[in-house]
């Protein structure tokens, strides 16, 4: 399952994230993800549900934090980020988007 929380400021955040992730911290060397549940842990979706919503808040200027193998895929589906886009730490993948 992934998560996805939208936070409303000026633009909207949307944090999306592979739900066995959730309050995980991954290192490598001197970069680190923090996967916060205050700031990921939202509704669970199925990749498909991710993918229809990913492609529809896009269309609103929205900026991203993806993380995890699954919510990449699903990004990289819904057409939101191309494969060069894609950081890795610690075998995870991540990926930002600034709208």
């Amino acid at each position: 399952m992934i998560c996805i929380k939208v936070i409303s400021t000026y633009r909207d955040v949307v944090a999306v994230c592979d739900s066995d992730l959730l309050g995980k911290t991954f290192e490598d060397g001197d970069f680190q993800l923090d996967i916060k549940e205050s700031f990921y842990k939202g509704d669970e979706a199925s990749r498909e549900q991710a993918v229809e919503f990913l492609q529809d808040v896009a269309k609103d200027d929205a900026t991203f934090n993806i993380v995890g193998p699954e919510s990449v895929n699903a990004a990289l589906q819904a057409g939101i980020i191309e494969e060069e886009g894609v950081g890795e730490i610690a075998g995870i993948p991540f990926a930002l988007v600034l709208g």
